[in-house]
């Protein structure tokens, strides 16, 4: 595949397509493809409130804690390895004692933690119309 000046990705058999139709075919539903197990993690609900909550600043692991109520440690802790794995957390541990870590997005984990708002933004915003939905199905 190579990238056109025209917005469009010409594949091996020679047909171009535009990018954003490709993108829209995805692999997504490929259960093999590995952007699931990446999809999963970006929407679970620890990943969408550690993203969102890092999105304002860096966070102690302390105080990711208390501005995501309810999660776990043990979750935690694994969502932020999750996260820093997939490269869209940094985390930095100060060479001090007691351990002092700082948790940051990276630059791609800024991009996705913006997408990841705005879902979790429609649903603030939207609330009322999917409670009413749910209370009408009942």
């Amino acid at each position: 595949m190579t990238d056109q000046s025209d917005g469009t990705t010409k594949t091996n058999a020679g047909a171009s397509k535009p990018l954003s139709a490709m993108l829209r075919q995805g692999e997504l539903f490929n259960q093999k493809c590995p952007s699931r197990e990446i999809l999963k993690h970006l929407t679970s609900r620890w990943g969408v409130l550690v993203l969102i909550a890092l999105l304002d600043q860096e966070h102690r692991f302390s105080e990711l804690r208390r501005k995501v109520g309810g999660v776990s440690e043990k979750m935690l802790a694994q969502t932020l390895q999750t996260l820093e794995a997939d490269g869209f957390v940094n985390r930095y541990s100060h060479p001090v004692v007691p351990p002092h870590v700082d948790y940051s997005l990276t630059p791609i984990g800024r991009e996705v933690a913006l997408k990841v708002r705005d879902f979790a933004d429609w649903i603030e915003v939207n609330i009322g119309r999917i409670l009413a939905a749910q209370k009408a199905e009942a």
